[in-house]
């Protein structure tokens, strides 16, 4: 026997995995833990009995749900799964998957199309953080006849639009474009967006298999916790490929070994079995962007970046004194156009500072895209689950 589980199979931004509500998915939550596993066919490196795409952007879970809260349309609680081990992480926010979240509540009528365009307020309740999703919902070609993926939708005669022509590296094709309005993505999950009280500090690292080092680092978190560092400080260029850097475990090492000591300074005590904060390596642009990254998420080098990451990194470039400053190129103006260069292509970011405190970010927005892949129901072991 087993038992099935309603969900939509999505592709948000550059991640992908099963989206729930929560209210298909067990109230107890070591047993809607147990369930996920199940789901995705974690622990195990190729997760071969389950959805899991055998790496950690294809191993991720939305669970969504319509918010009781004022002025808050939908809840969504993210899920980092790992495909080797027994984890599932609901601390960390995840920018992609978040692009997916409107889509889904259109598409299973948790929330109703308000016109062409509709946009509504999601919680991360991971975080606590807040932001405005805008996606295209145009009128039905046939009102009488909507087509089967947006029946959900027949009432008002509107459906989500995937087509477009909006393009996001690390996603072939092009799409309809979703835009994220972030509101209060500072100090998402630590204290404050400089949890060391530095805008830069100097740590010396110590550890096994190297000689202790010194290097300058910003601790920051605009939607994501990251420990920000110069390549050229380990004696890297920051242009290495995801594979080259994933090979390198003199590296690995050291950036771990970074990792733990100053998570304690960031006040996110031992992280050893946390997926944050994530490792970015800086350089300066060479494909005519902002700043050059290699992103650790935080053991494996991303082949790309993460939206909330390169939301943070573009921060971390206009905050005077960071070690990003005098990196980056950067132009004037109240509005800052960051593109984060990464092993894959770019990312771009939209950023207003308050010209009275330029510590202050007001306002930071960012175009993903989503689609649609497969809508039915996911089965689980009956050992694992029984239903409700």
């Amino acid at each position: 026997m087993q038992t099935p589980i309603p969900c939509l199979f999505m592709r948000g931004g550059t991640s992908k995995g099963p989206f729930f509500k929560e209210s298909d998915l067990p109230a107890d939550i070591a047993t809607r833990d147990r369930v996920l596993l199940s789901v995705m066919g974690s622990p195990d490196k190729r997760q071969i009995d389950g959805l899991g795409g055998a790496h950690p952007l294809t191993s991720k879970v939305a669970i969504v749900r319509k918010s009781s809260k004022p002025g808050v349309d939908i809840d969504f609680l993210f899920a980092q799964l790992q495909p080797d081990k027994d984890t599932v992480d609901t601390t960390p926010n995840c920018g992609n998957m978040l692009a997916g979240v409107v889509p889904f509540a259109l598409e299973t009528g948790l929330v109703q199309a308000q016109g062409d365009t509709s946009t509504f307020r999601v919680l991360t309740l991971n975080t606590d953080m807040s932001c405005d999703i805008t996606v295209q919902t145009p009128l039905l070609p046939d009102t009488k006849s909507p087509t089967s993926t947006s029946k959900q939708l027949a009432s008002t005669a509107r459906y989500v639009e995937y087509a477009g022509d909006a393009r996001i590296d690390g996603a072939p094709g092009s799409s309809a474009s979703i835009t994220i309005n972030f509101l209060d993505t500072a100090g998402s999950v630590c204290s404050s967006l400089l949890p060391t009280g530095q805008v830069k500090d100097a740590i010396t690292v110590t550890g096994e298999g190297f000689s202790p080092f010194t290097l300058d680092v910003t601790c920051i978190d605009n939607g994501m916790p990251l420990v920000i560092f110069k390549a050229s400080d380990l004696g890297r260029t920051g242009y290495e490929s995801a594979v080259e850097l994933n090979g390198d475990e003199d590296l690995k090492k050291r950036i771990e070994a970074l990792r733990i000591q100053i998570s304690l300074k960031m006040g996110l005590g031992d992280v050893a079995q946390k997926n944050y904060p994530k490792m970015t390596l800086v350089a300066p642009p060479r494909d005519g962007g902002s700043i050059t990254t290699r992103s650790f998420i935080p053991h494996v080098c991303h082949d790309a970046i993460g939206v909330l990451a390169a939301v943070t990194v573009g921060t971390a470039c206009v905050l005077k004194g960071s070690v990003c400053d005098g990196l980056a190129v950067m132009q004037e103006g109240a509005t800052q156009h960051v593109s984060v260069e990464h092993p894959t292509g770019e990312f771009s970011v939209a950023l207003e500072t308050d010209p009275n405190n330029p510590q202050n970010v007001t306002k930071a927005a960012l175009l993903r895209t989503a689609r649609l892949l497969m809508r039915g129901e996911v089965m689980v072991p009956h050992a694992v689950w029984a239903g409700h």
